[in-house]
C-alpha cells in the first residue's frame, strides 16, 4: 500500500518504535527535509526547514523525538576541516515540530539509539569515496562507532579495514548488528558489546551486498539483497518476503515534450539555409530564417556528431544502437523537396556498421568518402562505392580522453586530412597533415612546444590555422586556464605574400589583377594544380590575433580578410572580429554567453553560434538574430534510462584504465543490475543503480551523479554567525561572528554571547525550526532583534544575509586562519603553514602567495593537504617544494638571501594528509615521499591515483565517471588501490577535534621543530 503519492521524492523511511509513525525525507521544497506521518496513512508534517539536506535516522526510545543528519552549521570549537559536503551534524527534533537541537558535530550517518537513549551507534564518513563502492580495503572505508550521549565520548566498535556500516543495537543493548565486507561480499555480522570475542557472521549471501539493515523490538532483522526484502533472526536462515507493489507507471509513460533549446553540437548546411543540431541525443534540423523544425531521429539511444553531405540532401551522424557506435545517414527521399526541415519522407540507413566503434563522420568535399574515428583513436577513411576503409592514423598513436576530443578535417580539395595527432607523446596534440589516399608519410609541419589545438583549413586550403598559448597568459600551475591566440601557417608562398600586403596595397593588387583579363584563367589553372608547399613553412607562420584570450572557437572568412572568434574577457563569451591585414579588432556582438562552436556561411557574412542552448545568427554588422526552434519529441524516460545504463556499462568496457576490468565478470553484473530498470521511475533511484553497477569495479572516480533541476526551492540564507545549537532557551545564542560575514561590520553591536530573539519580527522559539525564518532572505534587508543578557538590554540591527555557498567560503578561510595561528603559536613563529584546498591553479596561486609571502622567512613549512578532493597539481607542488640552493647573491659585496632558486621553497617541509585525500591529492604525497622530500604525517591515504572523465548523459542531470588513465609509480603497477602510509601516523579523534585539539597538526609542528633543531 503506497503511503505517499506525491510527485516529489520520498525516501529514507524510519519506523517509530511503537509502529504508529513513519519519518522520511522528501524534496517537496527543493531540498530534502524530514517529515513524519501516521503509519496507516495521513498528511505528512514537515519538521525541518533548512535548505541543507536532512536525513532521518531513528526515533528516540520514547518516540517523542527524531534524530537526523544535516550539514547546516558547525560548532565554534570544532577544528576539523570545514566540509558540509562530508560531515553531517546529528540533531534531534520533536515529532510535533520545533527547534532542532544539536547532539553531535562528529559527522554521523545511519545513527541509532540504544533502548535507553544513553548511547548512539553510527557509521562514520572519512572522505569523498562513492558510498556504493564495493570490496575496497582502505583507510576511507566506513567504521562503526558509539557515542555516549551524556559524556560525549566515542568508541570505535569495528576494526576491519574494509566496509563496516549500517549498525543497529539488539533489543537488550548487549550486541550490535551491522553490515561488513570482512569475508568478501557484504553480509550481516553480530558483535557482543562487552565481550572480547570476535564478531560473528550471520548471513552468507555470496553475491550482491546486503543493504538497508533495520531491526524490530524482538531482534528480527530486516534487510535487502538483490532487490528482495528479507527477515531473519540470529541462528535462522533469511526468509524472503513476498511483496507486490502496484503502480500505474505514469512516471515512465511516454510524453510529448517541447524542443525549443538545449542545443549541443550543430552544423550549418552547405546552402546556409538549414542547421542540424543535437539535443537530448536526437538529431533535428531547423530553418535558419523561418520557424520550421523537423525531428530527424527518434530513438531512446543517442545520436551525436552530425554533419552534412556536400549536396545538402543527406545528414551523417553517429548512433549508439545494437550495443555499438555506428555511422548512419538520413536522406531526403522526394526530389521535389529541397530542405530537411520541410521534408515529408526521410530514409535512414547504416553506412558504416562493423563490430568496431565508429563515430565523428565527415564527408569528403566530393561526397564520395567519409573520414571517421574507429574505436575513438584510429582515423580512417571509408570509400562509399567500394565499401572499403583505409587507415590514416593507426592504433597506438592517439589516446582519446573524452569521446570526440580528437578532431580532423578534410582539405577543401579533398586530397588531404588535417588531424590531431599525439605522435610525439601522450597528452600533447599536434597538427598532422596526411594524404587522404593514405600514401606518403604523415607530416607535422608546425610542431610547436605549446601544441596545436582547434586545427582548421582556411582560404581554400592555402592556410592552416590553430590555437595555442605561446604568447598568451596562462595559469601559474601547469593545468588551468590559458589565454590563447589564433595562428596561421601558409601552405602557399604566393598567398602568403598577398596576405602580408597592407590594406591599400592589397586593394591596388586586386584592381590590377582584374585589369589583367587573362590573369583569372591563369590563376584558375594554377589553382587546380596547386599542392601544399611545406618547404620553409616556418617563415610563413603568423599570429592572427592581436590579443590573447580564452577562445572557444573561431572561423576564418573565405578570403582570409576577417576572423570571427568567441572570446571571454569579462562575463561570458562575446563574438569578436579581427582583420589580420589591419589588426582592427572589436567586439562584434556582446553575448555574455556560454562557450560554443562557430559555423560560418559560404560568403563569410554570417556566423552561427549557440548561447546557453539557443542558436544565434550574427551578421557581419553585429546584428544577432535568434534562430527559432519549434518541435516536439516523444520522450520515454524508461527507455532513456535503459540506454544510459547500457551506455555506462559499455563505456567502462571500452575505456576503463584496466582492460581486464580487475578480472571481474562484467557481463554478469550487467544482467544483475539491468533487471531493476523496469522498476525505476526517478533519477534518484537511477543514479543509485548506476552507482551499484559501477561500484563493482572497486575503483575510485566512478559512480552515478544526479543533479536535480530545482524549481523555486527553499534557500536558507546565512548570517555569518556560529551558534550554540545545544541552547534550549528562547532565541538563538551566538558563539562567534564569522570574519567577513554580514555582521562583521565596525558599526555592528552583534557579538558572541548575544541572543537573536526575533528575525523580521518573528520570534525564534523552540516551537519551530528557526531556519524557516531565513528562507528566501538572501541579500534582503533582514531585521534582527537582539538581547544582551549580560547587560539586560535589547536592540535591533538590520543585516543583509548571504548565501550558504558564500558563508562556506568564509568558513574555509576561518579554518585556515585557525590552523595558521595554531602553528604560529606552537612553533613560536618558526614554522609556516599552508593548506592546499584543491589541486588547481587557484589553490596553487594561494600556495605561492602564502609560502613566498608571510611564510618566506619561516624555518620550516607544513603543507596541509587534508580533505583535498583532487585536480592536477602534483608536479607543480613537487617542483615548488624541491628547492635546493645553487647560487647566491652579494650586492656591493654583501651576501643576502634568498638564493636561487628564488621561486622555490628551500627549507624543510612535511605534508599533512588524511583519509579524505583524493585523486591528485593522493598522487602529490605519493611523489613527495618517492622523491624523499620530507615526512608524511597524519593518516593513510587510499590509492585513488587515476584520471577520470565525468561524462554528461543525454539526460543532462545524470553524469557518471570512468577512471581511464592509471598512474604508474616505482612499484611498476597502477597506484589505484595502492594505499599510501604516513611516516608518522596520527589519528584525529572525535573528542579532540570537537574540543579544539588538532593532534595531527600538533605532530607536524613537533616534527618540524625537531628537524630545525628546536627542542
Amino acid at each position: 500500500m503506497p503511503l505517499t503519492i506525491h510527485e516529489a521524492q520520498d525516501m529514507m523511511p524510519v519506523w517509530s518504535h511503537d509502529g504508529k509513525s513513519i519519518a522520511f525525507a522528501s524534496d517537496r521544497n527543493g531540498n530534502f527535509d524530514v517529515f513524519v506521518m501516521p503509519a496507516n496513512g495521513g498528511t505528512p508534517v514537515r519538521l525541518t526547514y533548512n535548505s541543507a539536506g536532512d536525513s532521518p535516522f531513528d526515533f528516540s526510545p520514547d518516540d517523542k523525538q527524531i534524530i537526523f543528519g544535516s550539514a547546516r552549521n558547525v560548532q565554534a570549537t570544532n577544528v576539523r576541516f570545514y566540509s558540509p559536503r562530508l560531515f553531517q551534524n546529528l540533531y534531534t527534533v520533536a515529532v510535533t515540530g520545533g527547534r532542532p537541537v544539536l547532539l553531535s558535530g562528529a559527522g554521523m550517518e545511519r545513527a541509532h539509539y540504544n533502548s535507553k537513549g544513553s548511547e548512539i551507534i553510527f557509521e562514520d564518513r572519512k572522505g569523498y569515496e562513492d558510498p556504493w563502492r564495493k570490496h575496497h580495503t582502505s583507510s576511507v572505508t566506513r567504521d562503526v562507532w558509539t557515542m555516549n550521549v551524556k559524556s560525549g565520548t566515542y568508541k570505535k566498535i569495528s576494526d576491519f579495514e574494509g566496509e563496516d556500516r549500517e549498525p543497529v543495537y539488539s533489543n537488550d543493548d548487549e550486541a550490535v548488528y551491522y553490515l561488513s565486507e570482512k569475508n568478501g561480499n557484504q553480509n550481516i555480522y553480530k558483535k557482543m558489546m562487552n565481550a572480547t570475542t570476535a564478531e560473528r557472521q550471520l548471513s552468507t549471501f555470496k553475491t550482491n551486498p546486503v543493504r538497508h539493515l533495520s531491526i524490530s523490538k524482538n531482534n528480527t532483522l530486516c534487510f535487502t539483497n538483490d532487490g528482495d526484502i528479507y527477515t531473519m533472526t540470529d541462528g535462522t536462515s533469511p526468509q524472503k518476503l513476498a511483496i507486490q507493489i502496484y503502480n500505474d507507471g505514469r512516471q515512465n509513460a511516454e510524453k510529448n515534450v517541447t524542443v525549443n533549446g538545449n542545443v549541443g553540437s550543430f552544423a550549418l548546411s552547405p546552402n546556409g539555409k538549414e542547421i542540424a543540431f543535437v539535443t537530448r541525443g536526437e538529431v533535428f534540423v531547423t530553418s535558419v530564417d523561418g520557424t520550421q523544425t523537423k525531428r530527424i531521429t527518434n530513438t531512446p539511444q543517442q545520436e551525436r556528431m552530425v554533419a552534412w553531405a556536400p549536396d545538402g540532401r543527406s545528414l551523417i551522424y553517429a548512433a549508439e544502437r545494437n550495443d555499438n557506435w555506428d555511422i548512419y545517414t538520413s536522406s531526403i527521399v522526394r526530389k521535389e523537396e529541397p530542405y530537411f526541415y520541410a521534408a515529408t519522407l526521410l530514409k535512414e540507413e547504416p553506412l558504416i556498421a562493423t563490430s568496431a566503434e565508429e563515430f565523428l563522420p565527415k564527408y569528403s568535399p566530393d561526397g564520395k568518402e567519409v573520414a571517421y574515428l574507429e574505436n575513438r583513436n584510429l582515423l580512417k577513411v571509408y570509400n562509399i562505392a567500394s565499401k572499403q576503409a583505409r587507415t590514416l592514423i593507426p592504433k597506438g598513436q592517439n589516446y582519446s580522453y573524452s569521446d570526440g576530443d580528437l578532431d580532423f578535417d578534410w582539405s577543401p580539395d579533398g586530397k588531404y586530412v588535417i588531424a590531431d595527432d599525439e605522435f610525439f607523446g601522450f597528452g600533447a596534440s599536434h597538427a598532422a597533415i596526411i594524404k587522404a589516399d593514405g600514401s606518403g608519410t604523415t607530416m607535422h609541419p608546425i610542431n610547436s612546444g605549446f601544441g596545436e589545438d582547434n586545427i582548421k583549413w582556411a582560404m581554400g586550403g592555402k592556410l592552416m590555422t590553430w590555437t595555442n598559448n605561446k604568447e598568451g597568459r596562462r595559469s601559474l600551475a601547469f593545468q588551468g586556464n590559458k589565454e590563447v591566440d589564433i595562428y596561421g601557417a601558409f601552405l602557399d608562398a604566393t598567398a602568403y605574400d598577398e596576405f602580408k600586403l597592407s590594406k591599400d596595397d592589397y586593394s591596388l593588387f586586386k584592381d590590377t589583377a582584374v585589369n589583367k583579363k587573362d590573369s583569372t584563367a591563369k590563376k584558375d589553372s594554377a589553382s587546380k594544380k596547386w599542392t601544399p608547399d611545406f618547404a620553409n613553412i616556418d617563415n610563413r607562420k603568423m599570429r592572427l590575433t592581436i590579443n590573447s584570450s580564452s577562445i572557444s572557437d573561431y572561423a576564418v572568412t573565405p578570403d582570409g580578410s576577417k576572423i570571427y572568434y568567441l572570446a571571454a574577457f569579462e562575463k561570458g563569451y562575446d563574438l569578436w572580429v579581427t582583420e589580420p591585414r589591419t589588426h582592427d579588432t572589436k567586439i562584434l556582438a556582446k553575448l555574455s554567453g556560454s562557450p560554443s562552436g562557430i559555423s560560418i556561411s559560404k560568403d563569410g557574412k554570417s556566423v552561427f553560434v549557440t548561447n546557453n542552448g539557443s542558436l544565434l545568427k550574427i551578421d557581419d554588422a553585429g546584428k544577432s538574430t535568434p534562430i527559432n526552434i519549434s518541435a516536439e519529441m516523444v520522450w520515454n524516460a524508461s527507455k532513456e534510462r535503459e540506454y544510459i545504463f547500457n551506455h555506462a556499462w559499455r563505456q567502462v568496457k571500452a575505456k576503463f584504465y584496466d582492460p581486464t576490468i580487475h578480472g571481474i565478470d562484467w557481463n554478469m553484473f550487467a544482467a544483475t543490475y539491468a533487471k531493476f530498470l523496469p522498476h525505476i521511475n526517478n533519477n534518484y533511484d537511477f543514479q543509485e543503480l548506476l552507482s551499484e553497477l559501477l561500484g563493482e569495479l572497486n575503483a575510485s572516480h566512478t559512480g552515478g551523479r544526479y543533479s536535480p533541476q530545482l524549481v523555486n526551492p527553499d534557500a536558507t540564507a546565512a548570517l555569518g554567525l556560529l551558534y550554540d545549537e545545544t541552547f534550549t532557551g528562547s532565541g538563538l545564542k551566538i558563539t562567534e561572528v564569522v570574519t567577513g560575514g554580514p555582521v562583521d561590520k565596525t558599526a555592528s553591536k552583534i557579538k558572541a554571547g548575544l541572543i537573536i530573539e526575533k528575525i523580521d519580527g518573528e520570534a525564534v522559539t523552540d516551537k519551530e525550526d528557526w531556519a524557516k525564518l531565513l528562507n528566501r532572505k538572501n541579500s534582503k534587508n533582514t531585521l534582527l532583534s537582539m538581547y544582551d543578557a549580560k547587560n539586560n538590554s535589547h536592540f535591533e540591527e538590520a543585516v543583509k544575509p548571504i548565501s550558504f555557498v558564500e558563508e562556506s567560503a568564509l568558513m574555509y578561510k576561518r579554518w585556515v586562519k585557525l590552523m595558521y595561528d595554531k602553528v604560529d603559536k606552537l612553533s613560536g613563529g618558526k614554522v609556516g603553514y599552508i593548506h592546499v584546498q584543491s589541486m588547481n591553479d587557484g589553490s596553487y596561486r594561494t600556495v605561492v602567495d602564502e609560502v613566498m609571502g608571510r611564510n618566506k622567512n619561516k624555518q620550516a613549512l607544513i603543507v596541509d593537504t587534508r580533505f583535498n578532493g583532487g585536480g592536477w597539481l602534483h608536479n607543480d607542488l613537487n617542483t615548488f617544494l624541491s628547492g635546493s640552493s645553487y647560487l647566491g647573491f652579494a650586492p656591493q659585496g654583501n651576501k643576502v638571501s634568498p638564493t636561487e632558486p628564488m621561486d622555490r621553497w628551500q627549507s624543510p617541509s612535511c605534508v599533512l594528509m588524511s583519509e579524505g585525500n583524493y585523486s591528485d591529492a593522493y598522487i602529490f604525497p605519493y611523489v613527495y615521499k618517492a622523491n624523499k622530500m620530507g615526512k608524511l604525517i597524519g593518516m593513510p591515504v587510499p590509492g585513488t591515483g587515476t584520471a577520470v572523465w565525468w561524462e554528461t548523459q543525454i539526460d543532462p542531470t545524470i553524469v557518471f565517471g570512468i577512471p581511464m588513465v592509471a598512474t604508474i609509480g616505482k612499484e611498476n603497477r597502477p597506484t589505484e588501490n595502492l594505499q599510501l602510509e604516513p611516516d608518522i601516523k596520527v589519528p584525529l579523534n572525535y573528542e579532540d577535534l570537537l574540543n579544539g585539539n588538532d593532534t595531527q597538526l600538533d605532530a607536524a609542528v613537533k616534527e618540524m621543530l625537531k628537524q630545525i633543531g628546536v627542542k
